[in-house]
């Protein structure tokens, strides 16, 4: 059982970007502290849900203020990046950090990023798997060139080269491409389509924080069966190390932890999701905050240790999911969140080994 942070840098009602990535930089290094496994940084544009823009550059620091702990992308957005520059990013990333990072990335929402980086909306809807690709032979490759319909550009040599890395992956760190390869690729995946793409290429799936236990198992079930057909090992399929998002907030008494995030999460999911705009103008049906919440408490650990323990064991018997990235900033405060990850390492780990 790897147990990991979820980190948005989320900007809760009164405070500004500065202390939201303050408490992010912070609860990374109390996770790694803490003995946890990772840390996992999203990214957003233009709005209050998360203030990082940039999930590779803040992976960066956090990757040279720790030593053992794995910095992972959840997700850097492929629609809004140019697929070789994200991939050389992240080949950096991966060399010197000694192995730590992986590269998780998804399609993002049909936001008004589209416009301001110049994707346009059908690098949303169709582009997805030509920029995943030249992604992937990017970091496999020792020459490239872009052959696809989006992507057009003549041979270049990969510089540096990934799989150059000479010291192995981190220790207990995962090594989905095998001996010697590059970074570990994590497809977010909230859709059957994404579901088989990330299977077809044996990539491991970020599944999200709003999903069950049942929904999670079907996904991961389809996964494996579009893996198998598309030939790859069984070992492979078997072990692929999907990675499940969700909420951790732990307190003595199992009300306390849901009391707090009820009062604490709805104003930042308010304030955060009603400034997505969409790049078309097409309506948005956007989430009841506090149902939303107590939804979030009544699926994931967030209780006792005991508690949130048994939660966990719960959904890596039902998913065979045995990776997690939990959001450990619901309370909204700097004390609060590393009170939280410290108690998931010394209260909550001890309780799944």
């Amino acid at each position: 059982m790897r147990i990991g942070t979820f980190v948005l840098a989320a900007q809760f009602p009164g405070q500004g970007p500065g202390e939201a990535l303050h408490r992010a930089v912070r609860s990374t290094e109390a996770a790694e502290e803490s003995g946890l496994d990772s840390v996992w940084l999203a990214e957003h544009h233009f709005v209050p849900y998360g203030v990082c823009p940039s999930a590779t550059t803040l992976a960066a620091l956090l990757l040279g203020r720790t030593r053992s702990i794995r910095v992972g992308t959840a997700v850097s957005v492929l629609p809004n990046h140019h697929p070789v520059a994200l991939a050389e990013q992240a080949a950096l990333l991966h060399l010197t950090s000694g192995g730590r990072f992986s590269l998780g990335v998804g399609r993002g929402g049909p936001w008004v990023d589209l416009e301001v980086f110049g994707g346009g909306l059908d690098a949303y809807e169709n582009g997805f798997p030509e920029a995943l690709d030249l992604v992937l032979d990017w970091l496999r490759e020792p020459r490239v060139a872009g052959r696809g319909e989006r992507f057009g550009f003549r041979e270049v040599a990969v510089v540096p080269r990934a799989d150059e890395l000479l010291e192995g992956p981190a220790e207990g760190g995962p090594d989905a491409m095998g001996p010697g390869a590059g970074p570990e690729v994590v497809v977010a995946c909230t859709s059957p389509t994404t579901v088989r793409l990330a299977a077809a290429r044996a990539l491991p799936m970020l599944l999200g924080m709003h999903c069950g236990d049942e929904e999670k198992a079907e996904m991961v079930a389809l996964w494996r069966t579009t893996a198998r057909e598309a030939g790859h090992p069984r070992e492979v399929v078997e072990e692929a190390a999907h990675v499940s998002a969700g909420v951790a907030q732990i307190a003595d008494e199992a009300g306390d932890a849901t009391e707090m995030l009820v009062k604490t999460m709805p104003g930042w999911l308010r304030q955060g999701l009603d400034a997505h705009v969409t790049v078309d103008g097409r309506h948005r049906v956007m989430r009841d905050p506090v149902a939303y919440t107590e939804l979030l408490c009544g699926l994931h650990p967030v209780g006792t240790p005991r508690l949130a323990a048994d939660r966990l064991a719960a959904t890596a018997e039902r998913t065979g999911i045995t990776r997690f990235a939990l959001l450990v900033e619901g309370s909204g405060d700097l004390a609060g969140t590393e009170e939280n990850v410290r108690r998931l390492g010394a209260d909550v780990l001890p309780l799944l080994t």
